[in-house]
């Protein structure tokens, strides 16, 4: 399913795995995209036809085309977490470089773009760029900073280290047990500078002056209920 493979580190120490979209996969995206909205535009026509074709509504009809070839994929990847509606029918999404969502003025460029990425004809340029770059970026991605990634690539379920349960000291409140569950629940997606820092902030709930990665582990898991 997954084209190609990429490990980043996001500003926040995280590192994350993503799974590159590939062009076949892009291509069926756009075609789905395509396809969207070209019925628009018929559906269109068909009330200019109906209004009897007057020059304000050709007007607002090929204003309407404007705006659907440019803004259409902005839209969508800027409101819907990077995903046209194609996109989303293929499990992709938009996102930077360092795994941030799109950003308004990165899915501009890289749409504003596209018109040079279709040169000389069907997207000949972005076709030969895509196949030519590690992340099959065309390029508007390369101008933007941004790379199409397979959506399931950034969902995995939380789970705690296979640590053996230990009790905690003495009593937590909710938020106390939530801030040990949340750091174990991510140590696998922790580099291992950010998760030193963050062992330090919720390592003295574990009751101890001394306290490792480990065995704030240990307590996350007796939280969790296994004994």
């Amino acid at each position: 399913m997954h084209d190609t493979l990429r490990n980043v580190e996001t500003p926040e120490g995280i590192e994350l795995q993503l799974a590159i979209a590939g062009p076949v996969a892009r291509g069926l995206a756009y075609g789905v995209d395509l396809l969207i909205r070209l019925g628009i535009y018929i559906a269109l026509s068909f009330v200019l036809v109906l209004q009897g074709a007057t020059p304000l509504g050709q007007g607002l009809y090929l204003i309407s085309i404007f705006l659907m070839e440019w803004f259409y994929p902005v839209f969508f990847e800027v409101l819907r977490d990077g995903q046209t509606p194609g996109k989303s029918a293929f499990d992709l999404r938009v996102i930077h470089d360092d795994g941030t969502p799109v950003s308004l003025s990165g899915s501009i460029i890289r749409n504003m773009l596209r018109v040079v990425d279709f040169l000389p004809v069907l997207n000949g340029f972005g076709l030969i760029a895509m196949l030519l770059n590690k992340d099959f970026k065309r390029m508007g991605d390369m101008v933007a900073a941004t790379v199409v990634v397979y959506r399931d690539a950034s969902k995995s379920a939380a789970q705690l280290p296979d640590t053996k349960p230990v009790a905690p000291h003495f009593a937590l409140n909710q938020l106390e047990q939530q801030a040990l569950l949340s750091f174990a629940e991510r140590s696998r997606v922790l580099n291992e500078e950010r998760s030193s820092e963050l062992a330090e902030l919720v390592g003295p709930l574990t009751g101890k002056q001394h306290h490792s990665a480990q065995e704030i582990y240990g307590v996350a898991n007796w939280i969790a209920g296994k004994r």
